[in-house]
């Protein structure tokens, strides 16, 4: 018996070796991999004529290099399971296998950021979500799919290579030839050890998170810092926690409040309670006397980046027909997009939200009462929405309509209305929804007000345009961006075709008798990957900037025109302007208002990022965390820091927005 239990501890004791020895020295190629691309993607993306202190770039390798270890090792970890038993081929596989994994989506990592403009986050499972031929598609044509996937390839064997030859030089079984128990067991224990402390990412400081992928000031150079399986990891995280609506307090809490009523409390709102905190969150002044409905035209333009239109001039024309139209409108040219990509600004725009999706799942089966179209609708409007795209994408046909918009007019509609459209990857030509709203403002009821909600798309890559369309010649010299990406000038062909076609229908609806009783209004979605990365400090404010323009007859535009503001502005501005008194939320501020000397908390001059970045006239950063305050270019250094009033106030907007979903939506 003795004899029986003492050959079961000696094989399972050579096992733990087997495997802990064996997961070392697989950890090593994995690390060496993952750091490879972390340089390469460092060197591809190095903007020309950027500096960084050389103790940024070694702070970002080196905790780079820790998150690499991490992952890595707890890969290692979970396969003690497996490595002490297998045999060297099929161990040989396994490190294969995993090799081209952690590659792979350290390249998609990569080329996400070079799109995006940040690391891996919970837009990527837009793929399964969108129409996913068309972004496969959209993949092929606009990114080197082959020479990544030969990269990839090359990689791996390198990762190969690296693991046979540690294992011909280490022999990492051939301590399992030792006779002394006491030295396996020491050796187990400080492997096991060693595993346990690189999985963590640190020996005496709490495990390696979120929070630590800053480690400098510069955006550019903490994006660079994870590798695609922790990216995935985290964006798998956010999405998990966005879509669980059952504890109302998950983005109060996350933004550093104990409950709502602190955060309403960090506002100046009245908080003895949550129903007098939620009352605040929709209280509205009322309007001046007499005030009549308006017909109200929101046009969200795909990819409408602000950056080309400060270059704008007759040598180096982006905007056509828009140009003359910006005399007599309202710009506001210091203004940020709520996301990075299309549904989740749609969502946020749509729904006041930051949690996004929202509408996938079952809160998309039910009515949202502060949505734009359903307070619209409410307030006696007719809801219309229009889009040169599919409406089947992110299953807007039957969200959009539970939401509050009476039809929905797609890329089919607008085909069968006009059969010489050509269906295209994403949808018809832009022209094709001035033309048919043209058609429709014109035949609109004036006692019946209408409600315009317009998505164009031609403005995406792959960046076709209209076999007939006359691309306008540019003196890119007047460009002063950044120009190393090669879809820069399609891009910018693309931009102006959208733009012009805006500018045409507002030139010829600003001679109908209707645009007195109407009021206009656009923005882009979110900035384009073709316009640079913007890793430089001087540069970084554009990286989210769109424009926002206002059309009415008789506007009185104010004084923050040039003042930070975002997308959660907007419908608290277009709202009262158009005559609708109440049912929305104040999830920004009325941009339209004069600013007073010295503006409230629910009315400060601020930008908001919903993914947690906020922006105010000297700086941006990520709530909650003063070590990502970067300055911006158009502040003296002497008055430019992180502002902790600025962040609690921001925190407290973004908390009581999450919570007023949550606590709406949640069953």
């Amino acid at each position: 018996m003795k004899h029986a239990i003492a050959r079961t501890l000696t094989t399972l004791l050579h096992g733990a070796l087997r495997g802990l020895m064996r997961a070392w020295v697989l950890i090593v190629p994995l690390v060496v991999a993952l750091s490879v691309i972390r340089w390469g993607q460092l060197a591809y993306f190095w903007p020309q004529g950027y500096q960084a202190p050389g103790s940024d770039v070694a702070a970002v390798a080196l905790q780079g290099f820790r998150f690499d270890l991490k992952v890595s090792a707890i890969a290692g970890f979970l396969l003690l399971l497996v490595l002490p038993w297998v045999s060297g081929r099929v161990q040989g596989r396994v490190v294969a296998g995993l090799a081209l994994l952690y590659v792979m989506l350290s390249l998609v990592n990569l080329h996400y950021f070079g799109f995006y403009k940040t690391p891996i986050d919970s837009l990527v499972f837009g793929i399964a979500e969108d129409d996913t031929s068309a972004v496969l598609k959209t993949i092929w044509h606009d990114f080197p799919v082959v020479w990544t996937l030969l990269l990839a390839a090359a990689l791996t064997w390198g990762s190969v290579a690296l693991h046979r030859g540690l294992v011909r030089r280490i022999q990492p079984d051939t301590l399992l030839h030792t006779r002394h128990a006491v030295v396996k067991l020491v050796v187990v224990i400080v492997a096991l050890f060693a595993l346990l402390f690189a999985g963590k990412g640190t020996v005496r400081q709490m495990a390696l998170q979120r929070q630590h992928l800053t480690v400098t000031t510069s955006q550019f150079l903490n994006d660079m810092v994870p590798n695609g399986v922790i990216a995935l990891k985290y964006a798998w995280d956010s999405r998990s926690e966005s879509q669980n609506l059952a504890d109302p307090n998950v983005g109060v809490k996350a933004m550093g409040f104990r409950s709502p009523l602190a955060a309403a409390e960090a506002l100046g709102l009245p908080h003895d309670d949550d129903a007098q905190v939620k009352a605040a969150l929709f209280a509205h002044e009322a309007l001046p006397a007499g005030a009549t409905k308006k017909n109200l035209v929101f046009f969200l333009m795909e990819s409408w980046s602000a950056e080309p239109l400060l270059y704008q001039s007759p040598q180096f024309d982006v905007m056509g027909r828009l140009a003359p139209t910006l005399e007599r409108a309202c710009h506001f040219k210091n203004f940020d997009s709520a996301h990075a990509g299309t549904h989740p600004s749609l969502e946020a725009i749509l729904y006041s939200t930051p949690i996004t999706p929202l509408t996938l799942g079952d809160a998309g089966r039910r009515p949202i009462p502060w949505a734009v179209a359903n307070v619209a609708k409410q307030a006696g409007y007719q809801t219309l929405f229009l889009t040169s795209g599919r409406a089947g994408w992110r299953d807007l046909n039957r969200v959009l309509k539970v939401q509050g918009f009476d039809e929905v007019v797609d890329a089919n509609n607008l085909k069968e209305a006009y059969p010489e459209a050509t269906l295209g990857i994403w949808g018809v030509w832009d022209s094709y929804i001035f033309k048919y709203l043209k058609k429709r403002m014109a035949a609109q009821p004036a006692d019946k007000p209408l409600m315009v909600f317009v998505l164009t798309m031609t403005n995406h890559p792959p960046y076709d345009l209209p076999p007939d369309y006359q691309r306008v010649p540019r003196d890119m010299s007047l460009w002063k961006g950044e120009a190393s990406s090669e879809t820069l000038i399609p891009n910018l062909d693309t931009y102006h075709y959208a733009t012009d076609q805006l500018g045409g229908f507002i030139q010829d609806f600003q001679k109908t008798p209707q645009f007195a009783h109407t009021i206009l209004a656009a923005t882009g979605d979110h900035n384009v990957r073709s316009f640079g990365v913007y890793a430089e400090a001087s540069r970084r404010h554009l990286v989210r900037k769109v424009p926002f323009v206002i059309w009415g007859d008789k506007l009185q535009c104010g004084n923050q025109q040039t003042l930070p503001a975002s997308h959660r502005d907007m419908f608290t501005t277009l709202f009262p302007l158009a005559g609708v008194d109440a049912g929305y939320i104040n999830a920004g501020r009325n941009l339209l208002k004069p600013l007073p000397a010295q503006p409230d908390p629910m009315n400060a001059p601020r930008a908001m990022f919903f993914t947690g970045e906020a922006r105010n006239a000297q700086g941006m950063w990520q709530l909650g965390n003063p070590k990502s305050f970067v300055c911006t270019s158009a502040t003296p250094q002497t008055q430019c820091e992180f502002n902790a009033l600025d962040d609690q106030q921001e925190r407290a907007r973004y908390a009581l927005l999450d919570w007023n979903v949550r606590t709406s939506l949640h069953k």
